[in-house]
């Protein structure tokens, strides 16, 4: 396993992250930020994170250190794959479980050849509308304020790509699935529109990020195999 010293982070490092459930990305870069300065005696170092993760997601996050910050836009703009399940017959207001089920909608009509023939409609460029509780911003306020507090907003739809979207398991009501998107592309609105185009109701049960770029989960960390590749802290000179 490698081994990084405190000068390997301040030139830069792309680290590869399994992100542990219910954890938010801002949390795991805060936590690997601290590893850091703790362990390599850095006063400061520049640590972010090329594209963020729900906490109800899993999976692959890229953290980069020092002067390969820079390059974080780059990597943001990298397709990225998934894999999950989608729980039919039933929506949320957040299209996931973050929110209680506030709808319910019949499945019976529902066939597996019903189901994998509507994952074509999604193929290609096509217009999808962000979640009403995600983070982007509407007039200066985060959208999930104004779902939060009641409020009424227009959300303006924006162009994204599916490349593939398949379906690797059916066992109504929930589906397996596998997709590879470009940035920008919301699983949960996906799934969302899916359970609309089938003529029933769905939401978002379970979602891992498995790729980005050329950059594949399994060769992530977990915070304790990070902590394996730092030096012990009383070996590092505060600089």
């Amino acid at each position: 396993m490698t081994s990084f010293t405190a000068e390997d982070f301040k030139n830069g490092q792309v680290l590869l992250f399994d992100k542990p459930l219910n954890w938010t990305s801002f949390q795991l870069v805060n936590k690997v930020r601290w590893l850091i300065r703790q362990n390599c005696g850095i006063k400061k170092i520049k640590v972010g994170h090329a594209g963020t993760l729900d906490p109800l997601a899993t999976g692959l996050l890229i953290i980069c250190t020092g002067k390969f910050t820079k390059n974080i836009q780059e990597l943001q703009g990298q397709e990225k794959e998934y894999t999950g399940t989608i729980s039919l017959g039933a929506t949320t207001p957040s299209y996931d479980l973050e929110s209680e089920i506030d709808q319910t909608y019949p499945t019976e009509h529902l066939s597996a050849e019903k189901l994998q023939q509507t994952t074509k409609q999604f193929i290609g460029d096509i217009e999808q509308y962000p979640p009403v509780f995600s983070a982007l911003k509407k007039d200066g306020k985060r959208l999930y304020e104004y779902a939060r507090n009641g409020e009424e907003v227009k959300i303006d739809p924006r162009t994204i790509t599916i490349s593939s979207f398949e379906l690797t398991q059916i066992n109504i009501p929930q589906v397996d699935f596998r997709v590879s998107c470009s940035k920008g592309t919301y699983i949960r609105s996906l799934a969302h529109d899916f359970g609309k185009a089938v003529e029933s109701g769905a939401h978002l049960s379970a979602l891992r990020r498995t790729r980005i770029g050329d950059f594949k989960i399994e060769n992530a960390l977990n915070l304790d195999s990070f902590i394996k590749t730092l030096p012990k802290p009383e070996s590092g000179a505060i600089i």
